[in-house]
């Protein structure tokens, strides 16, 4: 066990780093997740790039949908960047000290860009909201200055909301062990190494989590409900067909953002399985980025054509 051990004011021994073990329970070989989980963090990275160039270039996709899209693109590329190249350098180089500062800024960063990604569905479940249910007031009420003052509320929102829970984690006293039994910095993986009471930690974790993404994870709920009544209310079958293809795939990505809860839940209950939690809350942090270019371009009829139009302009420049 590495002690990286300094004099504190109390008289008592401070670390001054972490070690990140890994995959509880698989460390012998977890070098052999790399694979995996490099090619996700790069088609995460790769695809997210190209939706972002494709809404920029094609005019038919400047709507409120893509732009939050591409709002939720730079947030799922952040969110990814956050945990994936230290995963990467600790499976590949054995790179598993990280410094306290660094420890405490990636719990931060992890927190306010889950947070933000909650916004966006929520922002993109009103807008599919207001367009089903209001289509003759969308123009009006859906517009370019909502969609600006919606991003900056959730980027305040989550970047100072989040700020207690880093805060918290430095104040607790880290005296003996300092070895991490995970691939990243959690919050609650951190603050069981405290010698002193963590229970304020908790506390505030649990909090943010059902009140911050809890209340968000509730309008969205809604808001797909009362979609769900008006379109049941459609004559025409085939408006009704589009309607519900129009949302299903917000749906189909919102699954994996209630793995959140999941994920606190077992930390919580100190399963006896630790892999589960630590394999959750990465897959959640990576396979979302991941999943959502793949699952619009397949569902999406227009960004499918602002696809072929980015690739066949690419073709005639050459």
């Amino acid at each position: 066990m590495s002690t990286s051990l300094k004099d504190s004011n109390s008289s008592k021994f401070q670390v001054s780093e972490f070690i990140l073990l890994g995959f509880p329970g698989i460390h012998s070989w977890q070098h052999w997740l790399s694979l995996p989980l490099a090619l996700l963090y790069l088609s995460a990275i790769g695809a997210n790039i190209l939706i972002l160039i494709t809404i920029c270039q094609d005019p038919s996709l400047q709507q409120p949908m893509y732009l939050f899209l591409g709002i939720l693109s730079v947030v799922d590329m952040g969110l990814a960047t956050t945990i994936m190249p230290k995963i990467l350098a600790l499976l590949w180089f054995d790179a598993k000290v990280i410094s306290l500062p660094e420890c405490f800024a990636q719990i931060y960063a992890i927190h306010c860009f889950v947070g933000m990604e909650s916004g966006i569905f929520l922002c993109m479940a009103f807008d599919r909201y207001v367009a089903i249910c209001h289509p003759l007031r969308y123009p009006s009420i859906v517009t370019n200055s909502l969609i600006c003052r919606a991003t900056l509320f959730m980027v305040l929102r989550n970047g100072l909301c989040v700020i207690p829970v880093p805060v918290l984690a430095s104040q607790r006293s880290y005296c003996s062990k300092n070895e991490i039994d995970h691939c990243l910095c959690s919050n609650l993986g951190v603050t069981s190494l405290a010698c002193d009471d963590r229970r304020p930690n908790s506390i505030c974790q649990l909090v943010l989590a059902w009140v911050g993404m809890g209340s968000d994870l509730s309008l969205i709920i809604l808001s797909y409900t009362l979609i769900l009544r008006s379109v049941l209310r459609l004559k025409s079958a085939e408006a009704a067909s589009k309607a519900l293809s129009t949302c299903s795939s917000h749906l189909i990505l919102i699954l994996f953002y209630t793995a959140v809860v999941v994920v606190s839940v077992t930390h919580l209950a100190e399963t006896r399985a630790p892999l589960i939690p630590v394999l959750l809350n990465v897959l959640h942090n990576i396979i979302p980025p991941s999943l959502n270019p793949m699952v619009y371009a397949l569902r999406t009829k227009e960004l499918r054509a602002g696809f072929q139009k980015l690739f066949d302009l690419g073709l005639h420049k050459k």
